[in-house]
């Protein structure tokens, strides 16, 4: 049935019949609809009637957290986030934010619910991973972002007038400062390197020298390495989601980009580049590498690397050889700050990590512009000082 609602124009209730309750009372579903004319809303009512006989109509008012996010999943983000997001999403809905709001009604939540459950994930407890301590600065900003985009959804689709967590202030993320190493630890660790399998050697030279991210570097074809001009092209990203590795662009169009190569290393890349090419012919049937892909890093039979292979090789070499402990990434922030430290344009080094916007790099690197500029200042300051005449 399709009544005509006399409180706004265009807008019409749509009432379909859904048998009886155990009282033996008739039950109707309703849904107000806004459409141009009465024959839309007799389309809207054959597909509104499809919903209720399939049992797969639930009314606004008694949907629950759990059952919208299954909305959300299919309807939204499987289309719109990508493989790596969707599975991160999933793992903090699961694991922090469905234990807390699953049974709760959609409309009933409150932003005081949202100020209250995140407050609760800075407690001892609440990682979930038998860890002491809550859970990062980080998580729980992401864990606000992943709310705020379900939530949004439901307004969108107006299942609720108003999104609770739009006025719940984003967390803060506990500023860290970054860890690398000093030119003399960065000597220290080549020098250690000497003694290791060459591709590792030229891994960790390539992610010293060049900042590319641990995805970008398992990503590396050879077809992407002008050793002629010393030029790598980063168009491509590797990364590990539900169990399989996948490549794909970048995380940001700035990401791909061109970023040359320190002459030192292109007669160690060439001769690498000739046994890698060597192996796979040696190989013969038992190479398993991607048709369309030849790695510049893989295993013994071509296979990509498991994402988490290169930071475990290179806690396990720094701890053999007794060198200050930093993470895999942390060969990224050492390059930008050996360049800051060697007096490199901000804007040079954010081209080259591949950062969207300078003030990314200013934000990360500000310790270290800091000092390089104070290193300046002091320069200028010893031109201007008058000269002590000691004759």
């Amino acid at each position: 049935m399709v009544n005509k609602s006399y409180r706004w124009s265009n807008s019409y209730r749509l009432i379909v019949e859904a048998g009886y309750n155990t009282d033996g009372k008739r039950v109707k579903r309703t849904k107000t609809i806004k459409v141009s004319g009465r024959r839309e809303a007799e389309k809207e009512l054959a597909k509104f009637q499809v919903e209720v006989e399939a049992g797969e109509y639930i009314a606004p008012e008694k949907m629950t957290f759990y059952n919208f996010v299954d909305e959300w999943h299919q309807k939204y983000a499987i289309k719109h986030l990508e493989a790596k997001t969707l599975e991160s999403y999933s793992y903090m809905l699961k694991n922090h934010i469905e234990p807390t709001f699953s049974s709760k009604r959609l409309d009933e939540i409150k932003s005081l619910h949202i100020v209250s459950f995140l407050k609760a994930l800075e407690q001892d407890g609440s990682r979930k991973d038998d860890k002491s301590g809550g859970l990062s600065s980080t998580s729980i900003r992401f864990i606000h972002r992943i709310l705020k985009d379900i939530f949004e959804r439901a307004v969108e689709w107006k299942i609720i007038k108003s999104n609770p967590v739009s006025s719940v202030k984003r967390p803060k993320v506990s500023s860290s400062r970054v860890e690398v190493y000093t030119e003399a630890e960065v000597s220290d660790l080549l020098k250690a390197l000497q003694n290791e399998p060459q591709h590792w050697r030229i891994m960790i030279s390539l992610a010293l020298t060049t900042g590319l991210r641990r995805g970008e570097l398992l990503a590396l074809e050879w077809d992407h390495i002008n050793l002629d001009e010393g030029i790598i092209e980063v168009n491509q990203s590797l990364s590990y989601v539900n169990g399989e590795n996948i490549i794909k662009p970048p995380k940001t169009k700035s990401s791909v980009r061109k970023v040359s190569i320190p002459e030192a290393l292109i007669s160690d890349l060439k001769e690498y580049q000739e046994q890698t090419i060597s192996s796979k012919q040696n190989l013969a049937d038992k190479w398993e590498g991607h048709p369309d892909h030849f790695f510049v890093f893989s295993s013994w039979n071509g296979k990509p690397y498991y994402h988490t292979v290169p930071g475990t090789w290179f806690r396990r070499f720094l701890k053999r050889n007794h060198l200050k402990p930093i993470r895999f990434h942390d060969l990224r922030h050492t390059s930008a700050t050996l360049l800051i430290n060697q007096g490199v344009h901000a804007k040079t080094i954010a081209s080259r990590l591949g950062h969207a916007d300078i003030r990314t790099t200013m934000n990360i690197y500000g310790h270290a512009l800091q000092s390089a500029d104070k290193i300046a200042a002091d320069t200028l300051n010893a031109l201007l000082s008058p000269k002590v005449d000691t004759s």
